[in-house]
């Protein structure tokens, strides 16, 4: 209490304060670099990321492109290719010209080089970058490569990828916040009794959403998914708190009407102690990112879970501040709110609940069913228009080359080239590979070593290893790729054990053999926190198992729609929305839990606590689930990268899903299993009895 008159004493050193915070939250918010290749998430200890360590050491070298280049004449493209090596960061440029000169006829060149990089009027060139895929130094090097080619010239690979994902964002990423900040600005007009409220709401979130990503500057970058998410995410979980705090401060009023510093001082007390309770289960689930082994969770944890903490400072601190010096003009534009009591509905619901208990089994199968069958995709492209210059590139790669994905062999130099020469046939003869090259399948194994060109031995051979191309048939992230990758990794480790296969497709397999387990821990790990702080707060055996059952059915109705769509989730989206809809929606269930308990030991039967427990709770939930649905809706319907669109269209599903499980279905599990909870709740018998005693006395 003494805190909060303080805060409310001090509302305009406060506010000042708060703007004030902006500035360093600016300059985080400028030096904080933005991570764009999700594949960069992968644990260090993999084998393919260890040989793109050893690509960059020993070869100057951490990434591709492949370039297509269409009815050009072969010294036009040669100009181009001279062209492409002098952009910075640009390592060396792979082409006809680096094993023959170009006035010797095509037909002349070496078979498997012949086949590898010319197809009618079509040639490839492999463009080698001095940085990894996803370096500021890769990405415009690619920019610089597309401003000198012109439309007769494709430039595909990951780094191409990455790029466009980068352009791409940086040119959605305002338009989110906007339409985050408008669609809740009209549920809020809905949901409050003034048209001012709304825009201070937004203001105090808005602030603690920079000072967010402002602090992020001590975690050196962040994901492009964590940024994009980030503003949407801490608008729609945080904004129940300040929902919490005006109705307490309007209740605080009726006791103080004279003194609104006291009334605030008072709403900031026993908000914070309410808040502090709703934000931990919301924090558990982001915290239970941090447990995956693919750093991308680690990173939208760590973020998320501190934009929660720093929302409810907000809300307790700036928000009041705001409310208080803007007081007369709130009041002035005072309403009666849209969004009002629904106890004919409430009355409805709890009357028929065995018809949702019913409805509840009868969805409990296919809904699992469907959850666990939910088609997902690795491929990181596939996540981006098809009208994007790297995609239109992979597609030309496909119909000129019939190639989608190159692997490099990476092997101990002096192994014997009797026994290079056995592995690269067999690395051929497997499934999928259209040609395999490599320093001797291009300038022949009876040309002596001094008379190899520099330029290529240096592009293809180190200290300590060899590269060997393989071109393969099928797309990065598809069963007959990984298993192609596992046949070539068999061949090459059984003639050097040391040999590595690395490049864009075995990274994708491993980044799918990771998040496959990542998925489990990560569900486990959230459900059990979760479980565990229920536990704590309603001392209860019972009610942990029901609350979690409630909110996890409906994550699997959620996650089971797109299975029965015929839809396909990008991987990033079926790891991080259990965990977010169960922390950010238990809320609901905890809110009419704790009435109904409440109720139940002052003494009420069971259908009169239950009913009043949902009459009380029913437009807070579907308050909040509005704000939550309304702040990632618009998101997911204008996002062109499908890693965030996905994401925010199952989270306002999910919350909408949520809250409409909760009304519905909670009420009716708190009726069926009213005797188990009384039995397994510490205490319940004791407060029960006692009631009871003081109704017979009185």
């Amino acid at each position: 209490m003494k805190a909060g008159e303080w805060i409310a004493k001090h509302k305009y050193l406060i506010l000042g304060l708060s703007i004030i915070l902006l500035i360093p939250s600016m300059v985080g918010i400028a030096r904080t670099r933005i991570n764009y290749d999700l594949l960069s998430y992968l644990p260090k200890s993999l084998e393919t990321v260890e040989g793109q360590d050893i690509m960059v050491d020993e070869y100057g070298m951490g990434a591709f492109s492949m370039v297509v280049v269409e009815g050009m004449e072969l010294k036009d493209v040669q100009k181009l290719e001279e062209e492409f090596s002098e952009i910075e960061h640009v390592e060396d440029v792979l082409w006809y010209d680096d094993v023959a000169d170009i006035t010797l006829p095509i037909e002349m060149i070496p078979k498997d080089f012949r086949e590898a990089f010319f197809n009618g009027d079509a040639t490839m060139m492999i463009a080698l970058f001095d940085h990894t895929t996803s370096s500021d130094e890769a990405m415009e090097a690619v920019t610089q490569m597309r401003k000198a080619a012109d439309e007769r010239c494709f430039i595909s690979g990951m780094s191409g990828i990455v790029t466009d994902i980068k352009n791409l964002s940086l040119q959605e990423l305002p338009i989110y916040v906007v339409i985050a900040a408008g669609l809740s600005f009209l549920v809020l007009e809905l949901a409050t009794e003034s048209f001012l409220v709304p825009v201070f709401f937004l203001l105090s979130i808005g602030l603690s959403i920079l000072y967010n990503l402002g602090s992020n500057v001590f975690l050196g970058e962040t994901s492009y998914i964590t940024k994009a998410l980030t503003a949407v995410l801490q608008l729609g979980v945080t904004m129940d708190y300040s929902i919490f705090l005006l109705e307490s401060y309007e209740e605080s009023k009726k006791k103080y009407p004279q003194d609104k510093n006291k009334a605030m001082g008072l709403a900031i007390s026993n908000t914070f102690r309410s808040i502090v309770g709703s934000s931990v289960t919301t924090v558990a689930g982001f915290i239970a990112l941090c447990a995956m082994t693919f750093a991308l969770g680690k990173d939208l944890g760590i973020v998320m879970s501190k934009g929660v903490v720093i929302g409810v400072i907000c809300c307790v601190t700036v928000l009041p501040a705001m409310i208080l010096i803007f007081d007369k003009p709130i009041e002035k534009t005072k309403h009666k709110p849209l969004i009002h009591a629904m106890d004919k509905t409430s009355a409805f619901i709890t009357k028929h609940y065995k018809a949702w208990i019913l409805l509840f089994l009868l969805l409990l199968f296919p809904a699992i069913y469907g959850n666990n069958h939910t088609p997902i995709y690795y491929n990181i492209a596939q996540s981006l228009p098809d009208t994007l210059p790297s995609n239109m590139a992979n597609d030309k790669l496909e119909e000129d080359f019939h190639m989608s994905t190159i692997h490099i062999i990476m092997l101990d130099k002096d192994m014997d080239a009797k026994d290079k020469r056995a592995m690269m046939a067999e690395v051929e003869n497997v499934d999928g590979v259209k040609w395999a090259i490599g320093l001797n399948s291009l300038v022949g194994p009876s040309v002596p070593d001094s008379m190899i060109p520099k330029d290529l031995k240096s592009m293809l051979q180190s200290e300590n290893h060899d590269l060997e191309f393989v071109c393969s048939e099928y797309m990065s992230a598809t069963p007959e790729v990984n298993n192609q990758i596992e046949q070539i990794d068999h061949i090459v480790k059984s003639y050097d054990k040391n040999g590595m296969v690395i490049g864009e497709a075995p990274l994708m397999k491993d980044l799918q053999d990771v998040t496959d387990v990542d998925l489990v821990h990560v569900n486990t790990l959230s459900i059990a926190a979760i479980f565990i702080i229920i536990l704590i707060v309603f001392k209860s055996i019972s009610l942990p198992i029901i609350l979690v059952a409630v909110i996890e059915f409906a994550i699997n109705i959620n996650m089971a729609i797109p299975y029965y769509q015929g839809i396909s989730l990008p991987f990033v989206a079926s790891i991080v929305i259990g965990t977010i809809q169960l922390g950010a929606t238990v809320d609901y269930a905890i809110l009419m839990t704790n009435r109904y308990i409440k109720e139940r030991q002052s003494g009420k039967g069971k259908k009169e606590a239950v009913s009043i427990a949902h009459k009380s709770s029913m437009v807070s939930i579907v308050t909040s689930g509005c704000s939550f649905f309304a702040a990632t809706f618009g998101v997911a319907c204008y996002s062109q990268v499908d890693m965030i669109g996905s994401i925010c269209t199952l989270l306002s599903r999910g919350a909408l899903i949520s809250m409409v499980v909760v009304i519905f279905i909670l009420p009716a599990m708190l009726l069926v299993f009213d005797k188990v909870i009384i039995k397994t709740t510490m205490g319940f018998r004791k407060k029960k009895q006692q009631s009871q005693l003081n109704l017979k006395e009185a």
